[in-house]
């Protein structure tokens, strides 16, 4: 009884592998050859090698397995040709989750996002049922987890054991990269945020994501979805928290979303002419700043037994593991 994991060597995906080798899965990882795979160092893990955008690495990958983890997904806030991140969010998505039942997998767990969940206008909280569609979906990102999560939702209708896991804003351990969320704490922790905007999240350990996911897979329904998340805050709450425990000062500039976007136009501007990258601050995410992404996980707790620790050790964790690993110096 093997289980897939797709996205091992990434934050959410090495969580979820260490969560099923703790309970005494067999586990195997789908990583680029040539990848960071830090994160898979010391696992007791097989490895198949290839692309998720190839069809043969999928059908490799697929082969007698008896579970399917589908983490991976091209998450960035910037991307310089979209169409790369549809083919791997939307197309290799619904072909690997289709071989993964024509193989015999019982269970496929899909992980989306809460960004494909709307934002009450009222300002409640956000939950599985809040209305959206995919004019309200800010970049190629968000726009491409919708439209994949609209194609899982249509291959479980047609019989395939699929449930769906919507992560908040995860924080803690092994964030190589490090994700959008993770460089804010990073930074946070090295004084490096001189201001914020009035925007908020929802946070939660990773660990906690990790086992949302096997509670899943375990318990739950076959075409429905679960927010996994924790904590809301608002940006300055999360600056603050940060400031206490690692003994800086918080930020007391207090920004309007609008006066970031002629700079994240320019860094955006910079970024194509010299080819440099992500820049280190996007359109995209400015615009997202514009709302409180806080959301329930009712539902996880209600119906998996889901439950999230407290925040701090959150943090905690992640600034930990920056300092081991170099990035916070």
């Amino acid at each position: 009884m093997t289980a897939l994991v797709t996205g091992a060597t990434g934050f959410i995906g090495s969580a979820v592998a260490r969560a099923l080798l703790a309970r005494g899965d067999t586990v195997r990882v789908l990583a680029r050859a040539g990848g960071d795979r830090r994160n898979l160092a010391g696992l007791d893990i097989e490895i198949v090698e290839g692309d998720l955008r190839d069809p043969a690495a999928r059908a490799r990958a697929t082969a007698g397995i008896s579970s399917l983890y589908h983490v991976a997904a091209d998450y960035r806030l910037w991307v310089p040709d979209p169409a790369a991140m549809y083919a791997t969010n939307v197309e290799a998505t619904s072909d690997l989750l289709r071989r993964a039942a024509d193989a015999g997998a019982g269970r496929i767990v899909y992980t989306s996002s809460v960004a494909t969940l709307g934002i009450p206008k009222d300002g409640s909280i956000a939950d599985e049922t809040s209305p959206v569609d995919l004019a309200e979906m800010v970049g190629p990102y968000k726009r491409s987890k919708f439209l994949a999560e609209d194609a899982v939702r249509a291959l479980a209708t047609e019989g395939l054991p699929i449930v769906i896991v919507n992560p908040s804003a995860p924080v803690g351990p092994r964030d190589v990269k490090p994700t959008p969320t993770g460089r804010t704490v990073l930074e946070a922790a090295a004084g490096r945020i001189p201001a914020f905007v009035d925007t908020g999240l929802n946070i939660v350990h990773v660990d906690d994501v990790a086992a949302g996911h096997v509670l899943a897979h375990d318990k739950g329904g076959v075409g429905e979805r679960y927010v996994l998340g924790g904590e809301d805050m608002t940006l300055e709450q999360i600056l603050v928290r940060i400031a206490a425990l690692t003994g800086g000062r918080a930020p007391k500039i207090k920004l309007p979303v609008g006066a970031i976007l002629p700079i994240a136009y320019a860094a955006e501007m910079f970024a194509k002419l010299f080819r440099t990258g992500e820049p280190f601050v996007t359109v995209d995410g400015v615009k997202l700043a514009r709302k409180r992404m806080f959301f329930s996980s009712a539902k996880a707790v209600r119906e998996l037994g889901y439950a999230a620790r407290p925040v701090d050790e959150a943090f905690k964790d992640a600034i930990a593991w920056f300092k081991a690993s170099g990035a916070l110096k």
